[in-house]
């Protein structure tokens, strides 16, 4: 999705940089802890992003917890499975919940950082459908499309996500420049 921009994208996972904790309150805050992190390490520009699920009627989970939410930490189908056996205290046949994103662009320069979020609404169902995608999308149900996003194909979920929408934002921030 980056493809148009004139430069070089590499993960961290390049960099030999560890981790950094997420300790933020927010997915705005762990953005920003991510991208200071590996920009003050490597003086170069980043880009990074904290992103999770929020269901309504749980209050927000699993949120900043969405890839730890299971005690399985880390496993996507612990996640799912989790989320599955939390919503049978949920009334709602197909409650409502949005995927979240914030991408944190982190200038080389010294600038203040360029910070975007984005939701992308739809409700959940209690039987997981699609092959596409990953942790949460099997059961992220999209009434006008009557599909999960783990039905769409890649590049329809790109045109329509969370984090699809941030990094075209992100993308018409350069074009502006």
């Amino acid at each position: 999705m980056l493809s148009p921009l004139a430069c070089t994208i590499r993960p961290q996972s390049q960099l030999d940089i560890a981790a950094a904790e997420e300790t933020g309150s927010s997915f705005v805050e762990n953005a920003l802890i991510k991208a200071r992190h590996v920009g003050r390490q490597t003086k170069q520009a980043v880009l990074a992003d904290d992103s999770g699920l929020r269901v309504d009627a749980l209050g927000g989970e699993p949120g900043l917890y969405s890839a730890r939410y299971a005690a399985n930490a880390g496993s996507q189908l612990s996640n799912l499975n989790y989320l599955l056996a939390r919503l049978d205290e949920v009334p709602h046949a197909r409650p409502r919940a949005c995927f979240f994103c914030a991408v944190v662009y982190w200038p080389a320069d010294g600038k203040p950082p360029l910070i975007i979020e984005s939701c992308w609404s739809g409700c959940l169902v209690r039987s997981p459908a699609g092959d596409h995608g990953f942790a949460y999308d099997p059961i992220f149900y999209l009434p006008e499309y009557q599909c999960t996003a783990a039905q769409l194909a890649p590049e329809q979920k790109n045109a329509l996500s969370h984090r699809g929408r941030a990094l075209r934002q992100l993308l018409a921030f350069f074009n502006a420049l």
